[in-house]
């Protein structure tokens, strides 16, 4: 084998390798991971005053916004907005709202996927789980368009 050959041959193998680990390293960049935290932390805020329409803020205002809950899929920021107001009625029911393990991934230049774990705590449970949100930054700002959460 010629020596021209083996060196393309080791290039190509190098940057085939190269692809996966650069695929891996999508994290966005600090200014939107702040921007997407300031959301997040605007909708605990609000939570833990009891504030769901304030809570509702870091969803998109938007017929297209999806909510998915074990076996049900709300469509549209309003119908989302009712459902918290008829499943949180009461500040018994709402308690404390904390997030935690937050990981973040640039899905595109105006989408971040962020997943993470919500807790509840409650003066008689701690309701838990996980979620996946898909942040896009609209004119309003980075907002959830897509809302996966799922309960321990």
């Amino acid at each position: 084998m010629r020596t021209s050959t083996i060196v393309f041959l080791f290039l190509t193998f190098a940057a085939a390798l190269a692809i996966p680990a650069a695929a891996q390293s999508n994290k966005p960049n600090p200014k939107t991971e702040t921007a997407i935290r300031l959301v997040l932390d605007a909708q605990r805020d609000a939570w833990n005053r009891g504030d769901i329409p304030g809570y509702m803020d870091g969803y998109a205002r938007s017929p297209n916004t999806v909510f998915i809950s074990g076996d049900n899929v709300t469509h549209g920021w309003q119908t989302v907005l009712e459902r918290y107001q008829k499943g949180y009625d009461t500040r018994e029911k709402m308690g404390v709202l904390t997030f935690s393990e937050l990981e973040f991934n640039q899905l595109g230049k105006d989408t971040v996927a962020v997943s993470g774990r919500w807790h509840l705590q409650r003066s008689k449970d701690q309701p838990h789980g996980r979620f996946t949100l898909i942040f896009r930054h609209i004119k309003a700002g980075w907002r959830i368009i897509h809302d996966h959460t799922s309960s321990a």
